[in-house]
């Protein structure tokens, strides 16, 4: 059996992790497709049909102030998408250069770094996107390097431990006698063999961090209005919860689905990556 027919029949082991797949490449088209799968403009307000019911016409009612909650919470997947895997993307690069060089290096090198991470990891990582949030202000841009930096300790002392059980294998060493630099031998024989791990974080941080992006917009810290944004739509709606409770409960559940389906799919992703675990489960 081939290594990716392997690989697949590892993830795919479990069908909750393709239907949780499933889940994110239905919101990742309602995402990039939002104009075609929308059936309003998510901005319009109509103040003579506020708290409509579900009908032909709005299929998840309306909100407050007469906007179409379902193609609001259609809009509202491109931020949780542009966030999620952006801001994994800076904590990741960021996260990653930090433990590379800590691990490789060790010495004065490790402890300086490592005791600014510790210093990053004592901030709870929702209040220190708020701080920051507060500091440079509220833009989708913005938010994403905020609960970027906030999320750059897990992956800094992942990648550092991973670091840490290669440096002194005989590949690392005989890249050092060969005379490679160590610039080389850290990109060249290090890292592919850190990866690894690092993907897996990747693809479970990014459900965590839709989910601090919707706290925070839930807190009022987030994207600015009129934007959609589900943890926005939850804040609007949680007041209205008696008399409209679709309302608040419909983005609501998208989070959870979301967030949830990473969340399995990286555990699936563990599972066919981790030669250890192939055989499990």
């Amino acid at each position: 059996m081939s290594e990716s027919k392997r690989f697949f029949k590892a993830l795919f082991k479990r069908k909750i992790v393709a239907v949780a797949l499933f889940v994110i490449l239905f919101f990742l088209f309602c995402a990039i497709a939002a104009p075609l799968v929308a059936t309003h403009d998510p901005y319009y307000q109509d103040l003579y049909a506020t708290f409509s019911n579900p009908s032909a016409e709005h299929w998840l009612g309306t909100d407050h102030l007469g906007r179409d909650v379902y193609s609001r919470i259609v809009y509202g997947a491109r931020v949780a998408f542009l966030v999620g895997i952006f801001a994994v993307i800076i904590s990741a690069v960021l996260g990653t250069l930090l433990g590379l060089t800590a691990g490789y290096f060790g010495g004065w090198v490790d402890s300086v770094i490592m005791r600014i991470v510790e210093a990053m990891m004592a901030i709870p990582p929702i209040v220190l996107a708020l701080a920051l949030v507060t500091i440079f202000g509220r833009s989708l841009p913005m938010l994403t390097v905020v609960l970027g930096i906030s999320s750059v300790p897990a992956f800094a002392r992942m990648m550092r431990g991973q670091v840490l059980t290669v440096r002194d294998l005989d590949y690392v060493a005989a890249s050092r006698i060969r005379g490679n630099s160590d610039l080389v031998t850290m990109v060249k024989h290090v890292l592919p063999n850190c990866l690894s791990p690092m993907i897996i974080v990747m693809t479970q941080s990014i459900g965590g961090t839709i989910l601090a992006e919707s706290g925070l917009s839930f807190l009022g810290a987030g994207v600015l209005p009129p934007t959609a944004s589900w943890g926005a739509m939850v804040n609007d709606g949680y007041t209205w919860l008696e008399r409209c409770p679709v309302f608040a409960l419909s983005p609501g559940v998208a989070v959870i689905l979301l967030v949830l389906a990473f969340n399995i799919f990286g555990d699936g992703l563990r599972d066919a990556l981790d030669p250890r675990l192939r055989g499990g489960r």
